[in-house]
């Protein structure tokens, strides 16, 4: 059995300064207490709709802990001190909520721009997008629905599976896996039948083009099955991001407003147990699927280790990676790349101002999770008092 432990934190804060852990254990004070955040998340409200310079404040704190730089080039040195512990990067923008066409081809580029960059660096080992960065919200949700498209749906629908086709062909011909990140269930659909269609198209020899399951929907693993089957039915392989989710309140809101069956798992540990089941799923499977786990979860995180040491599966083999994002799970992170474990951090990265939506989901996030901010502050507590002790 492995002899990973996530308790080692001089392994899991080794690249970070004691100002950066004093940073950190102020932000996650901060998001521990959900009066802070729902407070915070109105003050920056209104000081953005009044124009007041926030944007510096931002940047030294939550901007500095979450986020890789406002462009590619910031992210430089955030992708070298990663890449010094055998942890890859995974560019992300993460810019949301735009709705002009102008916008969403800025978007197509920027992504093609961080394909372009992954290609020249081994520290860079996928790339990411949201297909709502390239797509109307509504649009999808139309598609998805099934519903009929005007003739100008028809050719706005068709400049959106154009630049989806644009960078996962540039993602293919560069060798680079590119992920296509989970969204509301009221759109998923659209967006499973275009990662389908891609992956049929680019992953004939491996996989380059990964789909994302959200295991905290009740249906996701039966899709993990049905996706396998047309995988090995049309001879591609099945590329997949496993992750619990993350619009777990507005995914509840409309099921109760709109009287429909609510798609979200009855308790976390349904969730949990779907999660580790669909690993046992994939692993076992491993010829015809790669994956990546994105979690903080502990316990499946070392459920996947087990899982690839049972199946004589190498640390390093690359159809297996863990992901975490930056400023998070350092514990997790740092300890399975000191074991040779495959490992990449998601890096967003954008203007500050526009990636403010990410952060304020960071910030929630963090304060809704169970035990998950706790956990991060204990370890930030364990390690300053450790170099206290050293120094």
């Amino acid at each position: 059995m492995s002899t990973i432990s996530f308790d080692n934190t001089e392994i899991a804060f080794a690249s970070k300064s004691d100002a950066d852990l004093n940073r950190s254990y102020m932000l996650f004070t901060m998001v521990s207490r959900p009066s802070w955040v729902k407070f915070g998340k109105g003050l920056t409200n209104v000081a953005l709709g009044l124009h007041l310079p926030i944007s510096g404040l931002i940047k030294a704190t939550i901007f500095k802990q979450f986020c890789g730089g406002e462009n590619i080039e910031d992210c430089t040195k955030a992708i070298k001190a990663l890449g010094e512990y055998r942890i890859g990067t995974i560019l992300d923008y993460s810019v949301e909520g735009k709705e002009a066409e102008e916008e969403f081809d800025k978007t197509a580029k920027e992504t093609l721009d961080t394909v372009k960059r992954a290609a020249n660096d081994v520290n860079i080992p996928f790339c990411v997008f949201k297909v709502t960065g390239l797509a109307r919200f509504s649009l999808l949700e139309k598609v998805t629905a099934a519903g009929p498209l005007s003739p100008a749906e028809e050719s706005e629908w068709a400049k959106v599976k154009n630049r989806v086709h644009l960078i996962c062909k540039l993602a293919a011909e560069s060798s680079v896996p590119v992920f296509m990140d989970a969204e509301e269930s009221w759109i998923q659909g659209a967006i499973d039948n275009l990662a389908n269609e891609m992956m049929q198209q680019f992953n004939t020899k491996k996989a380059i083009v990964y789909n994302t399951v959200q295991l905290y929907r009740k249906d996701r693993l039966n899709f993990i099955k049905i996706s396998h089957g047309l995988a090995k039915q049309h001879q591609y392989h099945l590329g997949l991001k496993l992750v619990r989710g993350a619009y777990m309140e507005k995914e509840r809101e409309r099921a109760a407003l709109m009287s429909y069956p609510n798609p979200i798992q009855n308790s976390k540990e349904d969730s949990d147990k779907d999660y580790n089941i669909a690993l046992d799923y994939c692993i076992e499977n491993i010829n015809d699927i790669a994956i990546c786990a994105g979690t903080h979860n502990e316990k499946s995180s070392l459920h996947l280790v087990h899982l690839m040491e049972k199946n004589n599966i190498q640390f390093n083999d690359k159809r297996v990676y863990f992901s975490q994002l930056l400023g998070m799970s350092d514990h997790i992170s740092y300890n399975l790349a000191q074991k040779g474990y495959n490992v990449a951090k998601y890096v967003p990265y954008g203007p500050v101002r526009d990636v403010l939506p990410y952060l304020i989901r960071r910030a929630e996030e963090n304060t809704s999770v169970k035990g998950q901010t706790g956990r991060e502050l204990s370890l930030i507590i364990k390690e300053k008092q450790r170099r206290k002790k050293t120094y």
